[in-house]
């Protein structure tokens, strides 16, 4: 019987809980023994008796990590993987490229990593697509605190006194977060403009009741597996001209634009801040990987020039009930793939598998990584 450990997360201004007691219950009943660390699921408002009702037991924090599997959101410290058995097996967000200290702490301890952020996005996979679950909540929470902020609503509303006009809201990168920030500003009844370097998002954007900004692509836009890998500077000139005129119009600017594996690309510059009107508001949802707004501050609100720019750093992680319920199902749908009769599989040739796995059993899998982590001198 495989045991899986779900440890409190530890990281700052974290609510989210890898493992709800809806999902725990349905592996249980699969045969796996779920571990769940006291108060794990306290800020998504699940409770140790939730858990135990369930017949997960509760464990304390050494025990949780002493598990053969240990799924948790964010990636592990120094502390806990030092906690982790030779031979247990990682499930969590890794940001494999950019975090190689972590991962040569793994290998060195012989154990086994899979990475969610890593699960390849396509349909096979979209039962198991952390990412895409989270970007659909914080692209909501989006478009909602930069409605608490604006000072205005977002329809328009006639009544005896006049008639208030519809507030504009211009939203940059039509992802999963940004598609999910158009339907809700629609659903509340203002005009919506998308940027999008990739034109194949503008029918998508139509489809839900946005306009979209064309902008002539060139050939260095380069994309893979739902995401853009590589933009030059021209291009991104030519898109900042295209939106500036929108943008010192708008109500709401939410910008959602990320390289994996690199900074976020400076989409709101100074010179186009200084433009916009005082009272509208920036939500800046790559903050956290720099921020596409030269100004965005990481977990603050700030304001300049009239105008507040929202820099939270985990959005979904202000709607804990719900990011936790999703994440903890993407996790169950993932850990069933990856075992058969309560054993891994192992199955390399699988594209999941391949994908996501970053260190098998102390050594590196994936060859992009191989020369950062340098196996040869973490068993030294």
């Amino acid at each position: 019987m495989l045991n899986i450990g779900i440890p409190k997360e530890t990281a700052n201004r974290e609510t989210r809980v890898a493992m709800t007691p809806t999902i725990a219950k349905q592996l249980i009943n699969k045969g796996f023994a779920i571990s769940v660390e006291t108060n794990a699921g306290s800020l998504s408002n699940f409770s140790d008796k939730d858990y135990e009702d369930v017949g997960a037991t509760i464990s304390n924090r050494d025990a949780v990590f002493k598990a053969q599997i240990v799924a948790k959101i964010n990636p592990p410290n120094k502390d806990e993987i030092n906690l982790m058995e030779k031979g247990s097996v990682l499930i969590s967000l890794l940001f494999a490229q950019s975090n190689t200290e972590m991962l040569k702490l793994l290998a060195k301890q012989e154990i086994s990593a899979f990475s969610l952020d890593a699960i390849p996005r396509t349909s096979l996979a979209q039962s198991m697509d952390v990412l895409s679950s989270q970007a659909n909540l914080a692209g909501y929470k989006a478009v909602i605190l930069g409605g608490a902020e604006m000072g205005k609503i977002f329809p328009m509303l006639m009544t005896s006194a006049g008639t208030i006009k519809p507030s504009t809201v211009v939203i940059f990168g039509a992802g999963v977060a940004g598609l999910q920030a158009i339907a809700t500003a629609k659903r509340l009844g203002a005009n919506v403009w998308v940027s999008d370097i990739r034109p194949e998002t503008k029918e998508q954007v139509q489809s839900l009741g946005g306009k979209f900004i064309e902008v002539e692509g060139d050939s260095s836009i380069k994309t893979e597996g739902g995401y853009v890998k590589g933009v030059s500077d021209e291009f991104l000139k030519k898109q900042q001209e295209a939106v500036t005129e929108k943008v010192i119009n708008a109500d709401l600017v939410i910008t959602t634009a990320l390289i994996p594996g690199k900074k976020a690309p400076l989409l709101i510059p100074d010179e186009m801040l200084a433009k916009m009107k005082p009272g509208s508001v920036i939500v800046d949802m790559a903050v956290s990987q720099g921020g596409n707004c030269t100004s965005s501050e990481f977990n603050k609100v700030i304001e300049k020039n009239g105008v507040k720019i929202i820099g939270e750093g985990n959005l979904p992680g202000t709607l804990p009930i719900n990011a936790s319920e999703l994440l903890a199902k993407n996790i169950q749908n993932f850990i069933q793939h990856l075992t058969d009769e309560n054993k891994f599989k192992w199955d390399t040739d699988d594209e999941i598998t391949a994908g996501s796995l970053i260190i098998k059993e102390g050594d590196v899998f994936q060859a992009s990584l191989k020369e950062l982590i340098q196996p040869e001198l973490i068993k030294a």
